[in-house]
């Protein structure tokens, strides 16, 4: 059984599928019906006017109605598109069971606890006629699917057949007045609409259900003597032919597959029983654990199967529909019914092959799941799950004439997946010894594989490799090398297919697709509601791929959208050009058209292959606003404005696109406030200065408009913004325009005006307006504020603008494919453009200075004698040129320049050349990408933790830079450093950045460290050693010897960091005297210097000497006389220790110590691990920890995760070449 669909809700008693549509109506025991879309799991609507259990419902064929019929006694007439219940048809005294549509005339067939079984007119709205006969309850009543005939089944023990040649002739209206009286009489006197054609006896209890064959005179039966019979009839008379036995309790409903020949059948025993009808046994059982099952139902087009029981229903399929091909070069093997076949796409040749399966071995899923052929030896190898999982391997023979005649005896072998691996040699799957079998065409192994991890299937993936899935990864495996060359997370996947050159696969699971490389590198991942059935790749990398109702693409990038939507689901074999080769679930071959416009002109985007762009552009109708997103969102405006035509979007796309003009116009068109704004937003951007002073005039934006005259250095506009101030009574506004102007007397009058005389006195006193000042102090009498005292004040102007008045210049460029490529090409002239230029130096730059002289005046200001000194270098030495006439001269560069320029192309930012070149982390963080050095520390170290890092991140980027100024109001111009620069070197080729840091400072610190440790500065050594440590990750050197000195430093350090730490902790604790003697022995097992050795083998034996541990005290006096100590007292010492302990060797306290074990002491809880128990390290300092402390942050070097996954120190390029 394969599951399709599942609901969970009160007990389900009544079914019915949508003819057309993927939906089922679901009546419940609790009164509500149900309407599902079980393609996409998703409830559509519900009913609930009946009062009770609804147990019929039914859909009409072609109307959008559907029938109910429940407990109330009312059988109900839905419209499911106005989702109400048009009319309640009464005239039932009793439960009624079933309701049925008929399937051509306006009838409605319903059965009821009274007994009766009426049929009514559901145009009319009438009941036109009661067959009575049935003795007990009515179960069920059907009409027959062609002939005029409705069978009914009772708990009188009886199935009833009766005739309604009569009614259909009674409704059919009369031709002439004989058949007019005759219906007169009928209708008067009573007539007999209805007659019972047959009784069928033969249960020993109540028949829940009898329904017809669709096209035999056949009837099944199911009672609740647990039996399910098989009846026949004739024109005269019906008998039993057969009982099927097997249910153990009630069965519930039965009926005939519509399209095999079995008889399916559901009972209160919990199961659905598959039998097959013509040699009338058991075929297959599917149980539910706690659900009774009361109800079938049958699509009536499709292959479906639904069946409602005490807890929902479900819907279900006996056996997949896909038939198994294999695509090869212009052919297509596959099989259909009991026969391998082929199909020509060239010359859409279908033929007969050979037949494959022996005639009377059908069975449920036993038809072929996969195929796979050989073209060079004509091979064909099929897979089936008979026996378990099985495969045939078929040779066929080469000469047509042979073909399709006798039955070849295949070669078989169990294993459910099997595939051709080379050309005479396939590999089959075993799971039992999870290996894979390599065979040749005698069916004879040849080579066994063991595969490193679990496989339930394997796929083609090349000559000699294959892709095998486990439950949530897939790997391709090297058979040859027996190596997995990669492998890919992934849904559980069903199907795989591979482009035409092998260097892109599509992994197909039920609801997803994932796109990857050759050796299963991902590159993208699609998620899909409905089901993924199929796909092939097109010529030009795409992938097109089927779901139950739809044909889609999926571009390289991950990109997808719909092609068209199908009436069936099929199987997609082959794309070629517009055309694509499906198989539908019959086994016929289709040629499908299809319009790939739209994925090629993303793809041609994407591709950026803009000439494609424009001819699609311009021979197409791409349109839609779904085109319009996508080409905004890939970045493409400018080609979105050519669709068109809403100018709200038209403004949008123009902004995006920075097309001013086109957004000027659009502007206008809409006229809001708010696209004024964003126009004068994307102008000030630009520096269009025209563009944003009109857009703020069209909103009154007064504030903006000082501010940008104030940039622009335009003082008329700004004095005549002050007196539209000055006219709105806007103080505030007055102000910042006296300010901006520097105008103190307006800026007092404007105080004064305001009511603030402090302010006006202090803004006089401070400008030297000593007569308005005075004015002021009469005025303030003795509320006068105090100036402050010694201070030079100067008048605040606003500085002159760098720009002033016109636009900011713009680079002159070639027109973009986009922009002019619609356009009529070559209008303007190279004249106008000169004209144009003209205009721009002329009249726009005509700034002015504090003297009112134009810029242009040169003459005017060097004979004013204002220049002096300046002057006697005798200035710019222009003189006038003798050119040639001007006829002479060509013109054709200036032509050239006004269609061909080309912009020049900007370089390459020197930061963006050292981090493509280096995977060095100190390299990318000298030029600035903090990021990725931070992800390459983390990837060769395990750091995690780089707020120790952050100020040296910083050292590196400006050490490795340097600044200067150009003048004031310009931005500072920053200048790479190179290490190893020479004036010699070539001015093109760039070196690596200069480094703060070195390896010869890091020594310089290390000798420092030794120096305070030997002082018993602990706090100062350890801030040098962990300072060492924090520097090393960002240390580059050159030689591979160097590499080796970095690696062994780090060593060196961190015995010393651990050390410092636990006597630092040694001497914190003050209550706990065995905790210090600890502390202090696992200091003398730190790898340090000899006199630093010494000192600590000193200390611990001084500290347990005076805790009145001997022996241990002993120990370490033995220690420190073998390292022959140069200084005479730690000699004497040593040797009194030793005598002592040897005349008395006990221990007045237990230590976690011993000496005799050799151990490493774990960094974070100073406890020693000895050889043999489990440790984990820190991929950095490669300081060891107890396995608790797996992903803490390591607290020797306090960067790196302990337990980290990391490649390794990488600190110099000798490393990487």
């Amino acid at each position: 059984m394969l599951t399709k669909f599942e609901t969970k809700s009160n007990r389900v008693k009544g079914l019915s599928f949508h003819s057309k549509r993927p939906w089922i109506l679901a009546s419940l025991h609790s009164g509500v019906i149900q309407l599902w879309d079980y393609r996409m799991g998703t409830l559509i609507d519900r009913f609930d006017e009946h009062d009770g259990p609804v147990r019929g419902v039914h859909f009409h064929k072609s109307q959008p109605l559907f029938v109910s019929g429940g407990d109330d006694y009312k059988i109900k007439v839905w419209n499911y598109k106005t989702c109400r219940c048009l009319f309640t048809l009464l005239g039932h005294l009793d439960y009624i069971r079933t309701v049925q549509f008929h399937h051509e005339h306006p009838w409605i067939v319903s059965a009821s606890d009274d007994q009766t079984i009426r049929i009514w007119n559901w145009q009319s709205r009438t009941c036109i006629s009661v067959l009575t006969g049935h003795n007990h309850y009515v179960m069920c009543a059907s009409f027959h699917p062609k002939e005029d005939l409705v069978v009914s089944a009772s708990l009188d023990q009886t199935i009833r057949v009766w005739d309604i040649t009569a009614l259909k002739k009674k409704t059919a209206s009369p031709g002439d007045d004989l058949l007019r009286l005759s219906q007169m009489n009928t209708d008067l006197f009573g007539g007999v609409d209805a007659v019972v054609k047959y009784v069928l006896e033969g249960h020993d209890r109540g028949v829940n259900w009898a329904a017809f064959h669709h096209t035999l005179p056949l009837i099944v039966s199911g009672a609740d003597d647990r039996q399910v019979k098989l009846w026949r009839m004739n024109d005269t008379k019906a008998w039993e032919v057969d009982t099927l036995r097997g249910h153990m309790n009630n069965v519930s409903c039965v009926m005939f597959h519509a399209k095999q020949d079995i008889i399916v059948s559901n009972s209160e025993d919990k199961s659905i029983r598959v039998w097959d009808a013509t040699k009338r046994t058991g075929i297959q059982t599917f149980r539910r654990e706690h659900d009774r099952f009361w109800i079938l139902a049958s699509h009536p087009e499709m292959n479906l199967l639904a069946a409602g029981h005490d807890s929902g229903m479900i819907v279900f399929k006996l056996e997949r529909e896909r038939p198994a091909f294999a695509v090869s070069s212009d052919l297509i093997f596959y099989t259909k019914e009991r026969f391998l076949r082929c199909y020509e796409f060239s010359s859409q040749r279908d033929t007969q092959v050979i037949p494959i399966r022996r005639p009377g071995s059908t069975g449920l899923n036993q038809c072929p799941k996969t195929l796979s052929y050989s073209p060079t030896e004509n091979a064909v190898l099929i897979c089936s799950d008979v026996d378990g999982g099985s495969y045939e391997l078929y040779v066929i023979a080469k000469d047509t004439a042979s073909r399709g005649d006798g039955v070849q005896e295949a070669k078989r072998g169990a294993g459910g997946s099997a595939v051709f691996v080379a050309r005479n040699r396939f590999a089959v799957l075993d799971k039992s010894s999870n290996q894979v079998l390599v065979k040749n065409l005698k069916n004879e192994i040849v080579k066994k594989s063991g595969l490193p991890f679990p496989a339930d299937a394997i796929f083609y993936a090349g000559t000699g490799n294959l892709l095998c899935r486990s439950e949530d990864r897939v790997y391709i495996f090297d058979l040859q090398q027996r190596l997995v060359l990669g492998d890919l997370q992934t849904p559980f996947i069903k199907y795989v297919v591979w482009s035409n050159d092998m260097e892109s696969v599509a992994l197909l699971s039920k609801h997803a697709i994932v796109i990857a490389g050759k050796k299963l590198l991902h590159q993208c991942t699609l998620h899909e509601t409905i089901r993924v059935k199929s796909g092939a790749w097109d010529d030009n990398g795409v992938f097109i791929y089927t779901t139950l109702n739809h044909i889609k693409y999926c571009l390289p990038n991950g990109d997808n959208g719909i092609i068209r939507t199908l009436d069936v689901p099929i199987y997609i074999t082959k794309v070629a050009g517009n055309t694509i080769f499906c198989l539908d679930r019959d086994g016929k071959n289709r040629a499908i058209v299809i319009d790939s416009t739209e994925y090629m002109f993303k793809l041609s985007l994407l591709k950026k292959r803009y000439d494609h762009v424009m001819s699609m552009i311009r021979n197409s109708q791409l349109c839609g606003q779904a085109m319009i997103a996508y080409l905004q969102q890939k970045g493409f405006p400018e080609v979105a404005l050519h669709f068109v035509k809403d100018e709200r979007t038209r403004f949008n796309l123009a902004l995006e696109s920075g097309n001013i003009q086109i957004a000027v116009a659009s502007a206008k068109e809409i006229d809001e406030k708010d696209h004024w704004y964003r126009l004068g937003v994307e102008a000030l951007r630009q520096g269009n200065a025209g563009i944003v002073e009109y857009a703020y005039q069209r909103t009154k934006n007064f504030e903006r408009l000082s501010f940008l005259y104030l940039i622009t250095g335009n003082m008329d506009k700004l004095n005549k913004m002050l007196k539209i101030a000055e006219v709105k009574n806007d103080v505030m506004g007055q102000f910042h325009n006296a300010l901006y102007l520097g105008d103190v007397r307006e800026r007092i009058k404007i105080l004064e005006n305001a009511g603030h005389l402090p302010l006006a006195y202090i803004t006089a006193s401070a400008h030297g307006l000593q007569d308005v000042a005075e004015r002021l102090e009469v005025e303030l009498g003795d509320s006068l504020p105090s100036l402050p005292e010694r201070k030079q004040p100067s008048l605040l102007m606003p500085p002159m603008p760098v720009m002033c008045g016109s636009d900011w210049p713009l680079l002159r460029v070639m027109k973009g494919i986009f922009e002019g490529g619609l356009d009529n090409v070559g209008k303007g002239t190279a004249d106008e453009e000169e004209e144009e230029a003209e205009g721009d130096w002329g009249e726009e730059l005509d700034m002015v200075d504090v003297n009112g002289l134009a810029n242009g005046d040169v003459t005017a200001i060097m004979e004013d004698g204002e220049v002096g000194e300046e002057n006697e270098e005798g200035g710019w030495d222009l003189e006038d040129l003798e050119l040639p006439p001007e006829a002479e001269t060509p013109r054709a560069s200036v032509n050239a320049r006004s269609v061909v320029f080309v912009a020049p192309t900007p370089g390459m930012p020197v930061s963006q050349i050292w981090t493509q070149r280096s995977s060095l982390a100190a390299e990318h963080a000298a030029a600035g990408n903090f990021d990725t050095a931070m992800r390459l520390l983390s990837r060769q170290l395990g750091i995690r933790n780089f707020t120790p890092l952050q100020s040296m991140f910083l050292d590196l980027h400006t050490g490795s830079h340097t600044y200067l100024r150009a003048f004031p109001s310009a931005s500072v111009v920053s200048l790479a450093v190179e290490r190893g620069w020479s004036e010699s070197a070539s001015p093109n080729v760039r070196g690596p950045p200069a480094l703060a840091f070195n390896f010869s400072q890091l020594e310089e610190k290390l000798k420092a460290g030794y120096r305070a440790t030997t002082a018993g500065k602990f706090t100062e050594a350890l801030r040098l050693f962990l300072s060492i440590l924090h520097t090393i990750p960002l240390v580059v050197v050159e030689s591979r010897r160097e590499v080796d000195e970095v690696k062994e430093l780090i060593i060196i350090v961190k015995e010393y960091v651990v050390g410092m730490q636990m006597e630092l902790k040694r001497r914190e604790i003050k209550d706990n005297p065995v905790r210090q003697q600890e502390l202090a022995a696992y200091f003398t097992h730190c790898n340090l210097q000899m006199p630093h050795l010494r000192l600590a083998l000193q200390n611990a034996m001084n500290v347990c000497y005076k805790a009145k541990n001997l022996a241990t005290a002993g120990n370490f006096a033995r220690r420190l006389l073998e390292t022959n100590p140069t200084i005479e007292n730690q000699a004497r010492t040593a040797r009194q220790v030793l005598q002592a302990a040897e005349r008395n060797m006990i221990d007045a306290s237990e230590l976690n110590y011993d000496f005799r074990n050799p151990f490493v002491i774990c960094g974070a809880t100073y406890v020693p691990i000895y050889r043999g128990q489990k440790d984990v390290s820190c991929p950095y300092c490669s300081s060891r920890f107890v396995p608790s402390q797996e992903g803490q942050l390591c607290t020797v070097c306090d960067l790196a995760v302990v337990g980290a996954d990391a490649s390794g120190l990488l600190c110099s390029p000798s490393q990487v070449r």
